[in-house]
């Protein structure tokens, strides 16, 4: 990989120190690498519709899925629906304690359950001891907007205080019955009060973070929503999870969700394209060019970057720091950068797929070499 993958002061975050947990196969919190997930919206009861959503979930690289069980012909489906997820899953769960202990039972690696809202002191252990006799972890979410009557008496309206305070009280419970294998959101619309919220809660407590904006928008807004909120909290070293939570296709949920850590170099997955506006100056269409090749490019999980830039201001500059490169010239040419440095010229013509070609090529390259360092990992480590 080229220098820009080099580790520089100015650029290091240091994470909040919090426990770790399981959600099934991934571990949530401590030095844990921050988990992407996202929600189906397909009725749950249709297994297969939503044993579907979940596969282009994962194509797109989600950690974790979160199906809703609101009803009972829904944690039947989840059954089948667990058996088919090849990642864990976290059954969404309100009002119905039975639900809770239903999902457990049938292969939930998550419950999103508030304890404190589903009724009697013997509901709340039913469905804790469900969850340690199926190895479930759980998360408590708060949401400003569902907050309990008592809190918003107390302080008028919902407010970073009073969503920690309730977070607070649900962790207490399940605390009280030695169950701590859980993580907490502190969810608001308004990323003001999203981000104060998580600040207080980082103090308060050492449990993982879910992170998240809620009900942000539509793809674009809720993006920007999402990236200011999400963004400076994990600049803070704040967050072990996150969701972007939009009104779009759940796919793009994840794409944003690893594009806003991507930019903060928490985690890498995919190409990173580095590209220019354009302008007068380009020598070929950047903004048609750039549209092109994230799409022909998509299937690409390989961490590495590309730098598109339409002529020599700052292209060769750019293309010192990529793995790939192309600036624009003139004459319908330009010059393709590899690691770095100067490798040949080509033309404008062609140019996307020979690009494709040696973005394939660079990540069979990159792929190989991991596989024969995890292979001969065992033999470097020093003998006991």
């Amino acid at each position: 990989m080229s220098d820009h993958t080099h580790v520089r002061p100015w650029r290091h975050i240091e994470r909040r120190k919090s426990r770790q947990i399981r959600v099934g196969s991934v571990l949530v919190g401590g030095d844990a690498p921050i988990s992407v997930q996202s929600m189906t919206n397909t009725p749950t009861s249709d297994a297969a519709a939503t044993i579907d959503q979940i596969r282009q979930l994962e194509e797109a690289g989600a950690d974790i899925v979160r199906v809703s069980c609101p009803d009972v012909e829904s944690t039947e489906a989840f059954k089948i629906i667990a058996r088919e997820a090849k990642v864990p899953l976290v059954a969404d769960i309100h009002f119905h304690y039975k639900r809770g202990i239903e999902a457990a039972q049938a292969g939930a690696a998550c419950l999103r359950i508030n304890p404190g809202n589903i009724g009697s002191a013997d509901r709340v252990r039913d469905v804790i001891q469900a969850a340690k006799d199926h190895g479930c972890s759980m998360r408590i979410g708060v949401n400003a907007g569902s907050l309990e009557k008592e809190l918003l008496e107390k302080y008028g309206e919902p407010c970073p205080d009073a969503m920690v305070e309730s977070a607070l009280n649900h962790a207490r419970i399940l605390q009280d019955h030695d169950f701590h294998e859980f993580k907490i959101s502190v969810k608001a619309s308004d990323p003001f009060l999203t981000v104060a919220a998580y600040q207080q809660l980082a103090d308060a407590i050492d449990c993982p973070l879910h992170l998240g904006v809620t009900e942000a928008g539509p793809l674009r807004t809720g993006t920007i929503k999402s990236a200011i909120g999400m963004g400076s909290m994990l600049w803070a070293g704040i967050g072990d999870t996150i969701r972007v939570s939009l009104a779009a296709d759940p796919v793009e949920e994840i794409k944003v969700g690893f594009d806003i850590l991507k930019s903060l170099g928490l985690r890498h997955r995919g190409v990173n394209i580095i590209a220019c506006p354009s302008c007068a100056r380009q020598g070929f269409n950047v903004i048609e060019t750039v549209a092109l090749l994230e799409e022909k490019l998509a299937h690409i999980s390989t961490p590495m970057s590309l730098s598109v830039i339409g002529c020599v201001v700052n292209g060769p500059g750019e293309a010192l720091y990529t793995d790939i490169g192309f600036t624009g010239g003139g004459k319908g040419a330009g010059m393709i950068y590899l690691n770095g440095k100067i490798a040949h010229k080509q033309a404008n013509d062609g140019m996307i797929d020979h690009i494709v070609e040696l973005v394939e090529e660079k990540a069979a390259e990159l792929n190989a070499a991991r596989a024969a360092l995890e292979a001969a990992s065992p033999a470097l480590e020093p003998a006991e």
